[in-house]
Formats: C-alpha cells, sequence, structure tokens
C-alpha cells in the first residue's frame, strides 16, 4: 500500500515522501492519526503541485536544518550513568539521556529527531541527529562509569585537604 506522509516519522520516512507500508500499518495507524493518506493517481498531483510552490520554504528549511546541524557537528557528549562491577549498565543510555545533555549544552533538540541503538555497556557509542531528509549529524556519545571516577577524586582530595585544614586551624585555636 503506497501513502503519503503528512510528517516525519524516523525510521519510515519524511514528509510528502510516497512509501510503500503494510496494509494494515497504513489503515491501523497512519491514516488514523493523520501522518498519513492514501497515495492515488490524484493525492499525488496535488502532492507535486504543493512541492511546486513549497519549493522556497523547503529550501528555507533545510537552510536551517543545516544551521543547527553546524551547532552540534563538534560537539562530544560525555554521559555517566550507575555500572555494575562487570562494566552493565543499570537501565540503559539512550535518546532521552542524549537530549538532557545536549539541553545542558545549550542546544534544544527534540528526542524525537535522535536515534540511537540504546546503550547497556560502559564505550563509546554514536547518536545520529536527523535535522532534515538530508542533514543528519553523528554525535559521538562516551558512556562511562558514575561511581568509579567519583571514588577516587573523593579519597584523594581529603588526604590533600587534611593536613592543610589542620595548619590553618592549629595557630587559630592557640
Amino acid at each position: 500500500m503506497e501513502i503519503i506522509l503528512k510528517e516525519d516519522i524516523i525510521g519510515l520516512g519524511y514528509k510528502n515522501d510516497i512509501v510503500n507500508v503494510k496494509s494494515g500499518y497504513g489503515r491501523n495507524y497512519l491514516i488514523p492519526q493523520g501522518k498519513g493518506v492514501i497515495a492515488s493517481p490524484m493525492a499525488k498531483k496535488i502532492l507535486a503541485e504543493n512541492l511546486k510552490q513549497q519549493a522556497h520554504k523547503l529550501a528555507a528549511l533545510k537552510a536551517e536544518a543545516e544551521k543547527n546541524a553546524a551547532a552540534i557537528k563538534d560537539v562530544a557528549l560525555t554521559i555517566a550513568a550507575k555500572v555494575s562491577a562487570t562494566g552493565q549498565l543499570y537501565g540503559s543510555v539512550g535518546a532521552n539521556q542524549v537530549a538532557e545533555e545536549l539541553k545542558k549544552l545549550g542546544h534544544e533538540i527534540d528526542r524525537k529527531i535522535i536515534t540511537m541503538k540504546e546503550a547497556k555497556m560502559v564505550g563509546d557509542f554514536v547518536a545520529l541527529v536527523h535535522f532534515h531528509k538530508e542533514v543528519v549529524v553523528e554525535v559521538p556519545v562516551k558512556v562511562v562509569a558514575e561511581n568509579a571516577p567519583v571514588e577516587e577524586k573523593k579519597e584523594e582530595a581529603p588526604v590533600e585537604a587534611a593536613p592543610v585544614a589542620e595548619e590553618t586551624e592549629a595557630p587559630v585555636a592557640e
């Protein structure tokens, strides 16, 4: 069954694309949800005419997507997560966490345009940000153990800070 998409659906297609889907998916989900219409010959003609008229708008959308992509092109994320002794995460790191980290860096990006194979181990991963059907940015994501570096810092800090604190307090107490 051919469907004309009315909005972007990651993994299926982008707005105004004509895609082939199984009949049940088209009739029971895409059409009732307003995400697509049946691609009849008349609907295809209307789509072609609309695309001609909206060519400048589409070019502006692509230019904005390229600007947003350039802003996060060099961003590399490090996400700390709770980890077991074997390096296995408690839970997983996915698109939600990537979107939150990008928001902390000042990049407001919807989690729905981010695709990433969920990270269930410590290591390096790649998240794809789909700004436009022709503009996709790869963001490297490093998943690290939350508790390992924190424990090392806690052990080192008191050893260095304790003698300094005692020396400064001793003269005041006398």
